[in-house]
């Protein structure tokens, strides 16, 4: 049982190299970058509808920097933190969550400004035509 924490410890604390500045990246990039075999990441794609890259000609995987970034936080997830898919999934669809309230809570929160901004506008208006007369 130690030797199997000992390991994720490690898989875990190896330091990854930053993200180039690109638009995508292939698998065997991306596999590099987040210290994961490919046939893992294949294998993730299956498991996290949220890591979906987009394919071309033949089929070949390419990612973003959004997805290498998915990859890293699945890793510390399952490897780092001992989750499970299950419970990884389930990490994942919570911050989801969170991140559509916060969105809806500023788009709002943007209405508000916005009709703010209006009334005050009217009010210089009003203000500037008192002046002339």
């Amino acid at each position: 049982m130690q030797d199997q924490k000992t390991k994720r410890i490690r898989a875990t604390n190896t330091i990854l190299p930053p993200i180039p500045d690109k638009l995508y990246f292939t698998i065997g990039e991306v596999s590099t970058l987040c210290g994961i075999k490919t046939h893992v990441l294949r294998y993730w794609e299956q498991e996290f509808e949220q890591l979906e890259p987009c394919k071309r000609k033949g089929n070949r995987r390419y990612y973003q920097r959004k997805d290498i970034v998915l990859v890293r936080k699945l890793k510390d997830l399952l490897y780092g933190q001992g989750f499970t898919i299950e419970g990884a999934r389930a990490q994942l669809s919570q911050v989801t969550e969170t991140k559509q309230v916060i969105s809806t809570s500023t788009h709002q929160s943007l209405k508000s400004l916005q009709v703010a901004v209006a009334e005050l506008e009217g009010l210089l208006k009003e203000l500037k035509i008192s002046e002339e007369n």
